[in-house]
């Protein structure tokens, strides 16, 4: 039998989280298509209000020719699954050099967005924070 030797890939590993979404990229250098979930992103992500802002961490860093990902995104809806991406790759260009930390940070790309949603309580008639209405007479 022939000998093979595998080539190590060399990538940066970042996770990115919004609401129930989460989203693990691997960051090559180099140039290459982009993916998510094993499709491009162009067709996962095929509304043309996502596509600027998932590119938006590498026109900050002016990075878009150096660097692909392959990202694989889970749970929520497409706008939370398109945030986590974001916060994922812009960890991923930090973690790469450090050179990007600033402009990311100034962009507040860094930061994660916390806010998830309210769940919903006893006795509140179906939602999160109506009150049953009380009677007058």
């Amino acid at each position: 039998m022939p000998k093979t030797t595998a080539k190590k890939d060399h990538y940066t590993f970042a996770v990115g989280r919004r609401k129930s979404a989460i989203a693990t990229v691997k960051l090559f250098p180099g140039k290459g298509e982009s993916k998510v979930n094993n499709q491009s992103v162009d067709k996962y992500f095929s509304a043309v209000f996502y596509h600027q802002q998932y590119n938006k961490p590498f026109e900050v860093t002016h990075t878009a020719d150096k660097f692909y990902y392959s990202a694989s995104v889970s749970g929520g809806g497409k706008n939370g699954q398109i945030e986590a991406l974001t916060v994922a790759l812009s960890r991923a260009l930090k973690e790469a050099s450090s050179e990007y930390t600033a402009p990311l940070r100034a962009a507040s790309l860094v930061t994660i967005d916390a806010r998830v949603r309210e769940r919903r309580k006893i006795g509140t008639g179906g939602k999160a924070r109506r009150a049953k209405q009380s009677p007058k007479r």
